[in-house]
């Protein structure tokens, strides 16, 4: 068997790995922190898309007439037009970025000496979380080394032993009789709690029920507030364990989760235009800029971003702070990564349809409402990945194919434009994208945002807002089968297609340049569908707590006597020791800021060096103090491609 224009392929296929070389060195050489540099790849990458979208829009499309074929041809093309659309956008975005931090170092050093510093409210913001995850916020505030604060717990589930906790730790609890409005309610609850009392805060800072802010949070952030237009002062969202993505591939080391490129790239991008917008915690808003737009909106399920919409309307903006200074839970099972994006989505969607949102007659400028579209084209663009796995077996099995074009020009151009994509993000994203684990990212998403995207069309609003479960058992395999039945379905239809087209009965004794690019095609779609099948089996998550990595200097007691110890990861629950105590009589750890406390050792301590740990309650949040004044890195933020691969064979075939 062989190919038809053979060499007419390898020369396509030679200038193309001519191009990604060209492409790599250019990496290699080239710094993404200095303008000229982006603005020559950004050209480039361009030009590129430009010329390739030109080529299919021209050239490529059949006439249009009622058949299934023309259908099935416009609504691939209509779907990659708005996925090359957002490329375009992100690398005209991309263009410009900001850094406060050194704006962030001078108000902080105005802070030291300035006995007055601005009072601030901390509202943290819980539905339904278990103690053990709330405790963390609720301990990390209260040690935030700032002279003037507060700490208000906004209980929507109305327990009673939160309220028992707060009064023992001494921070304040409020609640409220019913749950109108979800989080954003939530939140103007405690605004008009707060108003009412005797001294009114200047700020009020915001978190999650599973966010601890580091120490320095509060003096990092207020200074920013000295420029009378920011109303919003929001920092990137960073987690301390593997989302589910990073834990089920095992990859938690190796490759970042998909929010980095988005908190890390995009918004300091976006500030620099003044569009960067809140992202619902770890951020500090303006109470005066807050009530004067009658308080956090509703309208919308992303009240956060809503927020900023409200405001910027007023010419207030949302700086964006690009340091790592709070850690939170990430999504721990596939069902709340989902129900998180097709909130996020969902949330997106509706603001626009607001009457005064960006899309209508909402004031703002023309630069505001394009960002806005950007945003709305991320989540528009992922039918295009449904069309992407599927096309290869449609073509081999009802033979219409979704590129009516000539197979050498789409490799001329297509490929050589998907080659550098890769590239260039990247290199602009610093190793925050990979190729293949960046597009899992979306494909395992993609079913349930199309479905979103689909109801929203019908009925964008009156949804409940559905609340991300954290905390729960995982100590068990869990499968989420709607998600593993659909990639399971596109990695066995794309393999049979590979077998039947190359060695059926009917199997042609030469492939034409289409067949070849469809055999491409459906190799690389099953590898896609099978990791993200992959992603759907969720590997447990044994401890409760999840263990931070640490480098302390501990010691252990037994009866007869007492050493040192190097502590390597600690919980409220657990500890790693570096080096496995060799007698059985040991009683008691010695942690740092916490004291002695009695140890007994897991089923594997001797292999892994994990013990049990049976602290009291005030040395239970001396630990949470002690892991979370600095912010810890306990996952990936960065991205290595080689030892991803590697661990992602040891998983799909070890």
């Amino acid at each position: 068997m062989y190919f038809s224009a053979e060499g007419d392929v390898q020369s396509v296929l030679y200038v193309n790995l001519t191009i990604a070389i060209g492409a790599i060195l250019f990496t290699l050489l080239a710094d993404p922190r200095k303008t000229v540099d982006r603005l020559a790849f950004s050209v480039i990458m361009l030009l590129s898309l430009g010329v390739y979208i030109v080529w299919r829009a021209t050239d490529t499309l059949p006439p249009p007439e009622l058949t299934l074929e023309t259908l099935w041809c416009y609504t691939y093309f209509t779907f990659e037009l708005i996925s090359v659309l957002y490329a375009m956008g992100s690398i005209l975005i991309l263009l410009r970025r900001t850094d406060w931090s050194a704006a962030a170092d001078r108000g902080e050093a105005h802070l030291e000496g300035n006995p007055l510093a601005p009072l601030v409210d901390v509202f943290i913001c819980t539905y339904n979380e278990p103690l053990n995850v709330l405790e963390k916020s609720i301990i990390a505030a209260q040690a935030m080394d700032y002279p003037r604060l507060r700490v208000f717990v906004c209980d929507d589930t109305r327990r009673a032993e939160v309220r028992t906790y707060c009064e023992a730790v001494g921070v304040n609890y409020v609640t409220r009789p019913d749950n109108k409005h979800a989080k954003a309610g939530n939140l103007n609850n405690a605004l008009v709690h707060t108003n009412a009392l005797d001294e009114v805060s200047d700020f009020i800072m915001v978190l999650d029920a599973d966010f601890a802010p580091q120490a320095n949070f509060l003096r990092r952030v207020t200074g920013l507030f000295s420029d009378p237009k920011v109303a919003v002062v929001q920092t990137p969202q960073f987690y301390f364990n593997s989302d589910p993505i990073q834990h089920n591939l095992g990859v938690g080391k190796s490759f970042v989760d998909d929010q980095r490129v988005f908190f890390d790239v995009f918004q300091p991008a976006k500030d620099a235009v003044g569009c960067a917008f809140c992202v619902g915690t770890s951020f500090v808003v303006r109470r005066a800029a807050v009530n004067g737009i009658g308080g956090f909106p509703s309208e919308a399920l992303s009240e956060d971003m809503l927020l900023t919409y409200r405001l910027m309307e007023r010419g207030y903006v949302t700086r964006w702070l690009n340091e790592k200074l709070s850690v939170g839970l990430s999504a721990e099972g596939v069902p709340e990564y989902i129900t998180q994006r097709t909130r996020w989505c969902l949330g997106t969607i509706q603001i626009g349809l607001l009457r005064t949102g960006p899309l209508w007659r909402g004031n703002f400028t023309l630069t505001q409402r394009l960002h806005y579209l950007h945003g709305l084209f991320c989540w528009l663009s992922k039918p295009f990945i449904l069309c992407l796995l599927l096309a290869p077996s449609i073509y081999w099995l009802t033979g219409v194919s979704a590129l009516q074009a000539d197979e050498l020009m789409f490799m001329k151009l297509g490929l050589s434009s998907l080659a550098l994509f890769w590239t260039y993000s990247t290199w602009i994203s610093g190793k925050r994208t990979l190729p293949l684990f960046t597009e899992v990212t979306h494909a395992l998403t993609a079913v349930p945002i199309t479905i979103t995207l689909f109801q929203a069309i019908r009925k964008p609003f009156g949804r409940p807002f559905k609340v991300t479960e954290k905390g729960g058992d995982r100590s068990q395999v869990r499968v989420h089968i709607p998600t593993a039945i659909f990639f399971a379905f596109v990695t066995l239809s794309s393999a049979v297609s590979i077998v039947v087209a190359v060695y059926g009965l009917d199997a042609p004794s030469e492939l034409s340049s289409r067949d070849c690019l469809n055999l491409i095609w459906s190799a690389v779609a099953m590898v896609i569908a099978f990791t993200s099948f992959i992603c759907c089996i969720e590997l447990p998550r044994f401890d409760k707590e999840e263990l931070i990595g640490v480098d302390f200097r501990g010691q252990l007691r037994s009866v007869s006597s007492t050493r040192s110890v190097r502590i390597t990861a600690l919980s409220t629950e657990n500890i790693t020791l570096a080096a496995v105590p060799s007698s059985s009589d040991v009683t008691d750890v010695f942690v740092p800021e916490a004291g002695w406390m009695r140890i007994s050792p897991t089923d594997h301590a001797k292999e892994s060096g994990k013990f049990d740990i049976h602290p009291s309650d005030e040395q239970r949040r001396s630990i949470l103090r002690l892991l979370f004044r600095k912010a810890p890195e306990n996952v990936a933020e960065q991205g290595d491609l080689m030892k991803s691969m590697r661990i992602l064979l040891a998983r799909a075939f070890g």
